[in-house]
């Protein structure tokens, strides 16, 4: 039996082929869940259910009525949710002083509200599990515990999200509701594909890790898996499956411009 058999999954943010959402549906699928994958984009979405033999549904975070549809549609095809997680996200790197109020609109939509929608659709949602209970995971980042150069706007909109995760744990745990967060760091993935192609910028990250290598999209996904699992007996908690950036922090703009020029330097040389 696997770990998370019998579980009924739902995870948002799962429209990019290869990114951490998907990667976590297999992992919750070969564990025995049955996972409903969302998103924005439909074919990838039927793709992936295809493969985990799981189910698909279009969502707009961004909008109420189409969040509380997919509660709804789970509810249909699953009979119930046990797992609800959110992976949506916008990588917006602007400095404070550029950024537009249609960008802070549309971050502030997708990474705040839309996360208080999630909340409000899918804590409803394990109320009427019977028992009423479930696991909540929304995706955060590292960087709301270690601030990178011109990120404020997305990183203030990460922070506001764990605060509603927190406040979901303590306000809910009597019903069964664990609701946690994982903050994974510089990850390989669609979002960050033409930062992992600039030459030198790996570099520039892989001294800060204890462990001595970036966190993959898999390490990220066995954090989830462990807390959708029954053996996870926390709630409230900001779990940072990125080898200990969190202890050296992440490197700043003049570290960034350094190794990188070095590495431009380097190529120009050859």
């Amino acid at each position: 039996m696997g770990r998370l058999a019998g579980k009924r999954a739902v995870i948002i943010g799962a429209a990019s082929t290869g990114n951490m959402a998907q990667v976590t549906a297999r992992i919750f699928a070969r564990e025995g869940a049955t996972v409903l994958v969302a998103g924005r984009k439909q074919a990838p979405l039927d793709a992936l259910a295809a493969e985990i033999g799981g189910h698909a549904a279009l969502c707009d975070i961004t909008d109420k009525a189409s969040v509380f549809a997919l509660a709804d549609a789970a509810k249909a095809k699953m009979g119930g949710v046990d797992i609800a997680m959110n992976a949506s996200g916008w990588g917006l790197l602007k400095p404070l002083l550029d950024v537009t109020e249609e960008e802070l609109a549309t971050i502030v939509a997708l990474q705040f509200t839309g996360v208080h929608h999630f909340l409000q659709a899918f804590v409803g949602a394990m109320l009427t599990n019977d028992p009423t209970g479930g696991s909540i995971i929304q995706v955060s980042s590292a960087t709301t515990r270690s601030p990178i150069s011109n990120h404020a706007a997305y990183i203030g909109t990460k922070t506001g999200s764990e605060a509603l995760i927190r406040c979901v744990a303590n306000d809910f745990g009597a019903a069964g509701i664990r609701a946690n967060i994982v903050s994974p760091a510089f990850t390989e993935s669609p979002m960050t594909k033409d930062a992992f192609a600039t030459p030198g910028l790996v570099d520039a990250f892989l001294p800060r890790y204890p462990l001595g290598r970036l966190n993959t999209a898999e390490d990220v996904a066995n954090a989830c898996l462990w807390l959708a699992s029954d053996e996870a007996f926390v709630t409230g908690e900001n779990l940072q499956p990125n080898g200990g950036l969190a202890l050296r922090g992440n490197p700043q703009e003049g570290d960034i411009a350094a190794a990188v020029g070095a590495a431009m330097a380097k190529l120009q040389a050859q």
